[in-house]
């Protein structure tokens, strides 16, 4: 498994835009680092997958307290 995934690689795992993936790592929702003279954004496996696993715990959590809105 690669440790660092790319920006798109990202989107790709979440099925979101590359921007949206950029404005996760911006807002320090998503923790990620740029490398390189060209400064460009790795996100690190673990953190990807950090992010996700708290996404879940949100969602269940509002879930269990029925304060869950669907806004599909």
């Amino acid at each position: 498994m690669t440790r660092f995934l790319t920006l798109a690689d990202v989107s790709e795992q979440l099925c979101i835009t590359p921007a949206a993936a950029r404005s996760l790592v911006l807002s320090g929702e998503l923790p990620g680092i740029q490398i390189g003279g060209r400064k460009l954004w790795r996100v690190e496996a673990t953190e990807l997958e950090n992010y996700i696993q708290r996404l879940y715990a949100q969602t269940r959590e509002k879930v269990e307290n029925g304060s869950f809105r669907d806004e599909a």
